[in-house]
């Protein structure tokens, strides 16, 4: 009765949990950079990014996908990890790359019109020398 009782109440706490959206995963890289990142492509999963997480491992992000491009802007509202995110043009070439702050609500946006966002943790790109100009593999419909 008592493991019975424990496995209901494991049950019940994950029930009420919020779930974590499970999202398709790409596997990219920067020259010899592995990233296992998220693919998020539609309005509702875009808004809600990196929202609430608290942690993201080291060589993970989320690649966000638009319908056309533009000048995005990302913000880092109920966002609770520092991030970077690299703006990426249609060739998967890095226009710029912004730091963000935790919990802000302050526009990084493109320098120029892109269809890709990637965020990781902060400080990847400049730790790993990955830059303005250059390229990011395995991007879902760049050749």
């Amino acid at each position: 009765p008592f493991l019975l009782m424990r496995s209901l109440v494991a049950f019940a706490a994950l029930a009420a949990a919020p779930a974590l959206a499970q999202h398709p995963v790409a596997q990219l890289n920067a020259g010899m950079h592995l990233i296992r990142a998220e693919v998020v492509s539609d309005p509702g999963t875009r808004a809600q990014g990196l929202m609430y997480r608290k942690s993201m491992a080291q060589n993970a992000g989320m690649l966000f996908i638009f319908d056309e491009a533009a000048v995005h802007c990302m913000w880092m509202k109920n966002t609770l990890i520092p991030l970077s995110v690299a703006f990426i043009d249609d060739r998967g070439a890095i226009v710029n790359v912004e730091d963000m702050e935790p919990q802000t609500e302050a526009s990084h946006c493109a320098a120029q019109p892109v269809r890709y966002a990637l965020e990781m943790n902060r400080g990847w790109f400049a730790a790993r020398g990955v830059k303005p100009g250059s390229r990011l593999g395995g991007i879902p419909g760049v050749k």
